[in-house]
């Protein structure tokens, strides 16, 4: 079969940048550190088992946290005029446009001990530690990957027929009853792609944790981070446990969104 000539770019860069990447991760997952073949590497992986457990933990939260934040968000979003939408995507997408690092040193300053927060909360009395914990380490996942939360689900409620609601709301149905039968059904294509965009770089990130969390904060992506480079077979062992992991999870999700559509 003969290759048109606009998509040897893409093709190229698929190669180059995807198929190569995970050929090497597959080959180093897959032999010891003389090149022979080897299942050493996953032995060693599945010894952070409670690192990559807690990882996935952290990540549903954070996703969860996100859809609960993002949902009325962006249906409040989709219900404004044109040009108030406008408006309300750019306030969203202008913090994506600084350096994530930059980002997450902004965090630093705000949540350290005798920061802004922390000292608005010790003339309320309160005095607690705001960072170095988990709960900073959410804190970051949520706000530096809220917005692909937001704009997936605002992309889909805007594209909801009014006619639909006014239908429901003339038959009887309450400002809920329409949330539940009619927006949220509509909306699902939006909660899957949101939670897509979300789970699988929150599972898979590192600096977040380094930065916000304490020592016993870090995540599997921190550790392939520290480990690769003096063992590329357990570190590459691990991200290939992490990328299955993942892709049983975009498998499910995927089927149970086919499953609400058809229910719907």
């Amino acid at each position: 079969m003969r290759l048109k000539r606009p998509s040897i770019p893409y093709i190229a860069w698929m190669v180059v940048f995807t198929i190569i990447p995970i050929a090497l991760i597959l080959f180093y997952a897959f032999t010891d550190s003389s090149g022979s073949f080897s299942f050493e590497a996953f032995a060693k992986a599945f010894g952070y088992t409670n690192v990559f457990l807690k990882s996935l933990w952290i990540a549903f939260i954070s996703t969860l946290i996100c859809l609960i934040v993002a949902y009325p968000v962006g249906y409040f979003m989709s219900r404004q005029r044109k040009s108030v939408q406008n408006v309300l995507t750019m306030l969203f997408m202008i913090p994506m446009w600084m350096n994530f690092l930059l980002r997450i040193y902004a965090w630093m300053t705000l949540l350290q001990n005798g920061g802004p927060i922390d000292t608005m909360l010790s003339l309320l009395g309160i005095h607690t530690t705001l960072i170095g914990n988990q709960g900073a380490v959410i804190l970051g996942m949520v706000y530096e990957y809220l917005p692909f939360m937001i704009l997936p689900l605002y992309t889909v409620m805007a594209k909801i027929d009014t006619r639909l609601i006014e239908a429901a709301e003339d038959l009887g149905c309450n400002k809920l009853s329409v949330m539940r039968k009619v927006v949220f059904p509509l909306s699902i294509p939006g909660i899957i792609s949101g939670v897509t965009m979300v789970f699988v770089p929150t599972a898979s990130t590192f600096l977040v944790s380094q930065y916000l969390g304490g020592t016993d904060d870090l995540m599997i992506g921190d550790v392939i981070d520290k480990i690769f480079w003096s063992d590329h077979n357990t570190g590459s062992a691990i991200a290939l446990v992490l990328m299955a992991a993942i892709f049983v999870f975009l498998i499910i999700l995927n089927l149970f969104g086919d499953e609400e559509a058809i229910a719907a």
